[in-house]
C-alpha cells in the first residue's frame, strides 16, 4: 500500500498537533507535513505537489474566509482540499463545496470520524457530516469573486491578501522581499483582475469571501 502523504494548514499549534496523532493511529506509516499560514502552504507546493490531501482550516491568518481555498482549487487542482473549521454550520459546508472543498470536518469531530471523512475524500467520494445534504449556492456575485480570485497568480495572491489587511506598498515590498515597484505594478494587475479600483473596494471584495457573510439571495 503507498504511503499516504497529508498536509495540515491550521495555525494552531495544538490542533495541528492532535490532528497530526489522529492520522499516525489511523494511517499507519502516513508523512505529515504541517503549515501555519497560506503563504507556508504555497512554499511548500512549488517542491511538493504529491500530497494525498490538505486538511485547511478557514481561519488562516493570511486569507480571508474562502479565498485560500479557492487559490488552491486554481492552481493545485490535482489535490484534493478537505476544509476542517470551528465554522460548522451547514450554509458554510455547503459554500466550502461549492469553492471546490471535496468535504467538510467540523473540528470537533471524533478520530473515528476524521479517519472515515479521509479515507472517504482520497478514494475520490465527497464528504459532509451525516445529515447536513448539500445544497448548490446560488450566489452569482460570490461566485464571480471566486472566479476572479482564482484568476490571480501565487504572488499577486500573496500581494492582495496584503493589501487587504491594510499593509501599505513599502511594507508589502520589505514583507515579500520585493521592490516597492514590483507590488505597485502587482496591485495595478490585482484591481484589473478584480475589477476594483481602490484598496477599500478590495477589501470588500475579499470580503464577500468572508465565513461568516451571508450569501446574497
Amino acid at each position: 500500500m503507498n504511503t499516504q502523504r497529508f498536509i495540515i494548514a491550521d495555525d494552531h499549534p495544538l490542533f495541528r498537533a492532535a490532528l497530526k496523532s489522529t492520522l499516525g493511529h489511523s494511517f499507519g506509516g502516513c508523512l505529515v507535513t504541517e503549515v501555519a499560514s497560506i503563504a507556508e502552504l504555497q512554499t511548500l507546493l512549488t517542491s511538493n505537489t504529491n500530497s494525498n490531501l490538505i486538511l485547511l482550516d478557514l481561519h488562516m491568518p493570511d486569507a480571508q474566509g474562502f479565498s485560500g481555498l479557492i487559490h488552491l482549487q486554481a492552481h493545485y487542482p490535482e489535490i484534493p482540499v478537505m476544509v476542517i473549521s470551528a465554522s460548522e454550520t451547514p450554509e458554510v459546508m455547503c459554500r466550502a463545496i461549492d469553492h471546490g472543498a471535496a468535504g467538510f470536518l467540523p473540528k470537533s469531530s471524533q478520530a473515528d470520524t476524521i479517519s472515515l471523512a479521509i479515507n472517504a475524500v482520497i478514494s475520490g467520494e465527497r464528504w459532509l457530516p451525516e445529515g447536513v445534504n448539500y445544497q448548490a449556492g446560488q450566489d452569482s456575485k460570490e461566485q464571480k469573486m471566486a472566479s476572479d480570485i482564482a484568476s490571480l497568480t501565487p504572488q499577486q495572491f500573496r500581494v492582495a491578501t496584503l493589501l487587504v489587511q491594510g499593509l501599505l506598498n513599502k511594507q508589502i515590498a520589505y514583507e515579500l522581499n520585493v521592490t516597492e515597484a514590483t507590488v505597485k505594478a502587482h496591485v495595478t494587475e490585482i484591481f484589473r483582475k478584480l475589477g476594483v479600483h481602490s484598496r477599500t473596494q478590495a477589501a470588500l471584495a475579499f470580503g464577500q469571501l468572508d465565513v461568516s457573510s451571508q450569501p446574497l439571495s
